[in-house]
């Protein structure tokens, strides 16, 4: 039984959901990747569909921070149903922005001869001359579909959004209480498109430079037992020979770095705090704590190098139903794990893939 607007009302089973007893709860580390985000949107959408399991915390950067504070409106209007709906509205805004949207994912299809002019201009000219008005339909979207001080103030669920320092090049995490507008299109702001976003006097770039996204607030949380990841790194099967490929390759290996040394550092720190008798604080957590990956990369791998830009709804939505399959696949296999043992071992995760004859 659910209460809707007053109104209790029994909602009947969905078809997907696997029935369960003990309530769990994880915490959500989202990646950013443009549209690819869509995926992430997916993924969200299942977990919220499961009763039982409740998001704790949620570290985003870029699109993931996108996704994480979406969300988060959401739930403080309307509980899981409430995010699962300000997830799709946000969505079709994203696939109906007109102007600078379109006139990106009309450059970036396929090479196109405006691709590779704008591709040699963003070498030579900067965001102020590219994009002299600073124009940016996402703050639009933002302001209208979110409430941020209801966030603040309202919201269940931790909140923590990257950003990159443009003086320092060093990570600044927002916490719930710090979110606003700026904070959030500070962890979405491509360098080479939009001049950076000034924060009480300070220049920010994407969050998924410093990094995609960052797992220490997580960590820091004494409920965090299980960080599920949300991961939309592709894998290219062969290099990039043309500017606009290698460009485009460049940035996602950047976006990606980050991450990965994140990575290679909770499983050198898991390694230790597991070798000790007892463990207290961070250590006593660390020993506790079980990892898990939904992986979008290899949808990811698949898709044209500047997929990313592509905002057409049929491209969202398959994105958004690839992701929501996976995790019901992802959620059948490892329920039972969640607060019991991790489904991913680090050190595999990390290790070079080597490419098929």
């Amino acid at each position: 039984m659910r209460s809707v607007a007053g109104a209790h009302v029994h909602a009947p089973p969905h078809p997907n959901r696997v029935i369960r007893i003990r309530r769990k709860s994880i915490a959500l580390a989202l990646q950013g990747g443009g549209s690819h985000g869509a995926y992430t949107w997916g993924v969200l959408d299942r977990l919220l569909e499961e009763d039982h399991l409740d998001i704790d915390a949620i570290s985003g950067a870029s699109a993931g921070a996108m996704n994480a504070a979406v969300l988060a409106h959401g739930m403080t209007s309307g509980g899981r149903d409430g995010a699962r709906a300000a997830l799709d509205r946000f969505w079709r805004r994203i696939s109906t922005a007109s102007g600078l949207f379109a006139a990106w994912e009309s450059a970036w299809q396929d090479e196109t001869p405006a691709l590779r002019a704008l591709t040699t201009l963003s070498t030579f000219l900067s965001p102020a001359q590219l994009n002299p008005l600073a124009l940016n339909p996402l703050r639009e979207i933002l302001a209208e579909e979110l409430d941020i001080e209801r966030i603040r103030t309202a919201c269940p669920t931790d909140l923590f959004i990257s950003a990159t320092q443009v003086r320092t090049g060093s990570l600044r995490v927002f916490d719930r209480s710090e979110l606003t507008l700026d904070v959030l299109l500070a962890s979405a702001c491509l360098p080479r498109l939009h001049p950076p976003v000034a924060i009480q006097g300070e220049a920010y770039w994407d969050g998924g430079l410093s990094a995609n996204p960052a797992v220490l607030p997580l960590l820091e949380q004494p409920r965090t037992r299980d960080i599920v990841f949300v991961t939309l790194l592709p894998a290219r099967q062969a290099s990039p020979t043309t500017v606009c490929g290698i460009s485009q390759r460049l940035s996602e290996i950047a976006f990606g770095s980050a991450f990965l040394a994140e990575l290679r550092w909770l499983a050198l720190a898991k390694r230790i705090a597991g070798g000790r008798l007892f463990g207290f604080g961070v250590t006593g957590r660390l020993k506790r704590l079980s990892l898990h990956v939904i992986d979008g990369g290899s949808i990811a791998s698949g898709l044209g190098p500047h997929s990313q830009v592509n905002t057409a709804r049929s491209f969202l939505e398959r994105l958004r139903a690839r992701g929501h399959a996976d995790t019901d696949a992802w959620l059948h296999r490892n329920y039972g794990a969640i607060g019991r043992r991790s489904t991913v071992a680090l050190e595999s995760y990390l290790q070079p893939a080597t490419a098929e004859a």
